[in-house]
Order: C-alpha cells, then sequence, then structure tokens
C-alpha cells in the first residue's frame, strides 16, 4: 500500500469529489438552478434571466434577454438555455421535439427565434447530436426524417403539428445554425465566478490581496469614521484637533489614526475579497459577530472617546470566529477595522457627533 500523510481534513471531509462529478448528483431543479447561476456570471451581455418550469414553457428551459422584451415585444433579442437533466448524454432522439417547439412557437410569433439555443445538459451531448449539431444541413434534414415519429404528437396536446404549408416553407428558412451546445466542463469553469461556487464545490478561498499603500486621507468624502476618530482625540488632548492636519502634529494621535485607517481599509478589502468569492452575507454576518462581542463595551462609560476607541478595538480582536467561512482568511487587523465600518455606518459611535 503507498504510503500516504493522513490529515485533519481527510478524516473529516473525506476524498473530495470532482465538480464534474458532483453536477451529476444535482437533481433537476438544483441543476437548473445551477445554470442560473452560470448565466448569472454574464451579467455584461444578459440584462435578466428567466426560468420557466413545466409545461407550458413552449421549449424554452431559461430565457436569457439581451434585451428588454417590452421595448420591442416582436424583435427583442434572447438566447435560450436547455439544461435536460438526463442520466446519459443527449441523444437526437431526446430533443427532436425541442427543435420542434422553437420552430412552431416562433413560427406561430409566440416569441421571437433565439439569437442562439445552447444545450446545456449536466452529461453533455452525445457524438451523433453532436455531429449534428455541427452540420446544420443534415440536421435540418434528420428533423424533417424524424418530425412525424417525434414531433406532430407532441409539441402540443392540442392538435397535431404537420410539417407542410406555410410552415414547411418556415421550417426551409431557417437557420439552424442557432442551435448549439456548451459542455458542462466549461459551464462549471466560467461558474467559477459566482458566488456560491465555493458553496456548491468546495475547494477553499484564493489567497487575499496584498495592500501596499493606503490612500491619503480624501477630506472632500466626509467619512464619518474619521470625523469620530478626531473628535474622539479632541476629547483626550489638552489643545484643540479638529482637523486631520491637527492629528499629523502629535505623535500620540498620529499613529494610531494610521493604524485605525489601516485597519478600515483591510476591512474593506475582506468586504470585497467576499463579494467576489461567497454570498454577500458571509460578511455581513463577519460584521456582526464583531459588533456583538464589542457592542456592550462600545456602550460602557470611559473618561474620554479616545480611551474608548482602543477598548473596543481590543475588545473586537477577540472576538472568535468560529464557523464563518473567512475564519481561515481573517486577521486582527480585520477585526479592528470592522469597528471603524461600524462607526461610518452609524452603528456604534465614540462620542456624540455634535461634541
Amino acid at each position: 500500500m503507498t504510503k500516504r500523510y493522513i490529515t485533519a481534513q481527510n478524516v473529516s471531509v473525506g476524498k473530495q469529489i470532482a465538480p464534474i462529478k458532483m453536477v451529476y448528483l444535482f437533481s433537476a431543479d438544483e441543476y437548473e438552478e445551477f445554470i442560473e447561476e452560470w448565466i448569472d456570471t454574464k451579467k455584461d451581455k444578459y440584462i435578466r434571466t428567466e426560468k420557466n418550469a413545466g409545461a407550458g414553457d413552449m421549449g424554452r428551459d431559461i430565457i436569457a434577454y439581451i434585451e428588454d422584451p417590452k421595448s420591442n415585444p416582436e424583435k427583442y433579442k434572447w438566447d435560450c438555455y436547455q439544461c435536460k437533466h438526463y442520466s446519459n448524454p443527449l441523444v437526437p432522439s431526446n430533443i427532436w421535439v425541442e427543435f420542434g417547439k422553437i420552430l412552431f412557437y416562433t413560427f406561430k410569433k409566440e416569441y421571437p427565434v433565439p439569437e442562439k439555443y445552447y444545450f446545456v445538459p449536466p452529461k453533455g451531448v452525445g457524438t451523433a447530436l453532436s455531429a449534428l449539431l455541427s452540420n446544420t444541413s443534415k440536421l435540418k434534414v434528420e428533423l424533417q426524417k424524424n418530425w412525424d415519429k417525434h414531433c406532430k404528437y407532441k409539441i402540443t396536446k392540442t392538435k397535431d403539428i404537420k410539417l407542410s404549408g406555410e410552415f414547411l416553407n418556415y421550417f426551409n428558412k431557417f437557420d439552424f445554425s442557432i442551435f448549439d451546445k456548451i459542455p458542462p466542463k466549461k459551464v462549471i469553469e466560467q461558474h467559477a465566478k459566482h458566488e456560491n461556487h465555493l458553496l456548491r464545490f468546495g475547494g477553499g478561498l484564493p489567497e487575499r490581496k496584498v495592500i501596499e499603500e493606503i490612500p491619503k486621507v480624501d477630506t472632500d468624502k466626509e467619512l464619518r469614521y474619521i470625523k469620530q476618530l478626531t473628535l474622539a482625540y479632541n476629547s483626550d488632548s489638552q489643545d484643540d484637533i479638529k482637523t486631520v492636519n491637527d492629528i499629523e502634529i502629535y505623535n500620540k494621535y498620529k499613529q494610531h489614526f494610521h493604524r485605525a485607517r489601516k485597519s478600515f481599509y483591510h476591512a474593506e478589502e475582506l468586504r470585497i475579497f467576499t463579494r467576489d468569492n461567497l454570498p454577500a452575507q458571509v460578511f455581513d454576518d463577519f460584521q456582526e459577530e464583531v459588533f456583538q462581542s464589542v457592542a456592550n463595551t462600545a456602550e460602557d462609560d470611559f473618561e474620554n472617546a479616545f480611551t474608548k476607541v482602543k477598548t473596543v478595538e481590543n475588545q473586537a480582536v477577540k472576538t472568535p470566529i468560529e464557523s464563518n467561512p473567512l475564519r481561515e482568511v481573517c486577521n486582527t487587523i480585520d477585526k479592528k477595522g470592522i469597528c471603524h465600518q461600524l462607526v461610518n455606518k452609524e452603528i456604534i459611535s465614540w462620542i456624540n457627533d455634535n461634541e
């Protein structure tokens, strides 16, 4: 037997399952949600998506709107995504009727012809269907051959749909190049941009960005945490401290001010880091944990507000982060920075704003 080093993670988590294998285990509804999330990463192309449920979807699993249908109900641009949660790769007999629905309902002007119609099944597309999607002339011929068996009686329950007359003319002129496929591996790769990717597949958070330089104070923004710190230093000083320039004169306040601003920017970087990798709620929960840790201390009385700032900061760094996903990437400085974010949001104060 090959010797291996056994870690605590091996014991608690067991063998990691590859994302493509996990996709196979999704239910049909969960798979459609996953595809919706993936399409959601294409915000530069689509203004919104719409998932249709069950019968009556007229051949459209997920609609991705390129243009608002309200602005031009008959000719708006959109793409169609067909999930087809089957246990095997798709074969032509699985989806002849889906081609038929798009042709029939666009002929009836129920909706405009999509710009693209993508098959995105979890097990991918089989060799025969893949070949047809690459040869649109042959796809048209084969669909016509299979029309009566797979489409005529299955597009709608209310009547038979014969491929004849004006509808046949429409069929012959239809651009079959709109039909295409996207393999599940590509979907998973692109889904990595979505905030739910780590929740679905795990894999750990990436490294955080290093903050090399804290920007200079922008007095035009009038950030509340800056104003509150200024008031706090003034409450401790024998001299008047009214501006950021005044703070720089006194080394005692200057050093703390620089640390406070550095911590604020680290907490802001953590917020953006969370936004890019996890649901935003994760950072809100992290901020709430720090708030619950400092809330009582922030309500206590102190000889001056500067003492209060430092006491609350010290309490913040003691906050245990036990189950939040940011536990592995947060640092002491982030917890201090959360205090100043809470001040900025007027959740806590160092001193009355008017003092």
